[in-house]
């Protein structure tokens, strides 16, 4: 399975809210600074995974995206489905029909492989990722949490 940009855009915003999820819903500008990505852009892929059942999503000046299932129980495999159909395997030397029965050259390695790729998505939760580095973690919340102090600011300040 090759994840396109999409979907690797999708996993990084899901990792990015559930490490905010302490703080309540996380919107898309939020993401997008944290991210470096284009708020356009990620707001559609964040309104697919909603569509989907992987966020919730919240109107309002307080609202945004949060998960739709604790991490631990959210699957890297469903965060992708949307945009990479899961369990399916392209051709590793590109052939438009590859099968058991009329296999490539790479067909019986590549099959073998691409299982151990399968059972790493749908096995691998948001929960692993983010106990896997803390400290990118900690350092994404810092950036939405500064970001709210400074917006909560600019709106006080302009009210006086």
């Amino acid at each position: 399975m090759w994840l396109s940009s999409t979907a690797q855009q999708a996993i990084n915003a899901v990792l990015c809210i559930a490490g905010s999820a302490d703080d309540g819903p996380v919107r898309v500008d939020e993401i997008a600074a944290v991210l470096d990505c284009p708020r356009n852009y990620l707001s559609k892929t964040l309104h697919v995974l909603a569509r989907a059942g992987v966020l919730t999503s919240e109107r309002g000046p307080h609202g945004g995206f949060q998960l739709a299932t604790t991490p631990e129980r959210l699957t890297l495999a469903r965060v992708v489905a949307p945009f990479e159909p899961v369990g399916e395997r392209r051709c590793l030397v590109g052939r438009l029909t590859c099968s058991d029965a009329k296999p490539c050259a790479a067909h019986k390695r590549w099959k073998k492989a691409a299982r151990g790729v399968d059972t790493f998505f749908t096995t691998t939760t948001i929960a692993h990722l983010l106990g896997g580095n803390p400290r990118a973690t900690a350092k994404a919340r810092a950036r939405i949490r500064a970001m709210r102090d400074s917006n909560q600011r600019t709106s006080h300040g302009s009210v006086a």
